[in-house]
């Protein structure tokens, strides 16, 4: 199984911006699409946002369209979440991991966070 780190979580006020970055542990980013979710307190995991291996394709569920953005820097061999405009209910465990492309495309999806993975947003005042 393919494992990541992720980092850049932390307590935010409503409004504010933080941008959470995926590592993988041991291998090359570049080959893979890469998927982030999230799972709130009692809530089903959701697929946040996806972007292709080339990064030429992006994907984001609509409670997050306009407010993050995904990107990727393969020379650094890491993906970033930038989020902005946080609100109360963004507030959750963020993880990341390699999704299925089609045709060039990533395919966003939802899972549930691997043990010991993901890095903890929390949005409050």
């Amino acid at each position: 199984q393919l494992k990541f780190v992720e980092s850049g979580g932390g307590l935010v006020q409503p409004g504010g911006s933080l941008r959470l970055s995926c590592v993988p542990s041991d291998f090359s980013l570049a080959s893979w699409a890469i998927g982030w979710f999230r799972q709130a307190p009692g809530a089903w995991p959701e697929g946040v946002s996806c972007i292709s291996s080339s990064g030429g394709h992006t994907n984001y569920a609509d409670s997050v369209k306009g407010r993050f953005t995904v990107s990727r820097d393969n020379s650094k061999n890491t993906a970033y979440l930038q989020m902005n405009s946080l609100r109360p209910e963004d507030t959750a465990v963020y993880y990341c991991g390699a999704v299925q492309s089609f045709q060039g495309m990533c395919v966003l999806t939802s899972r549930r966070p691997p043990p010991g993975q993901g890095t903890q947003v929390t949005v409050s005042s």
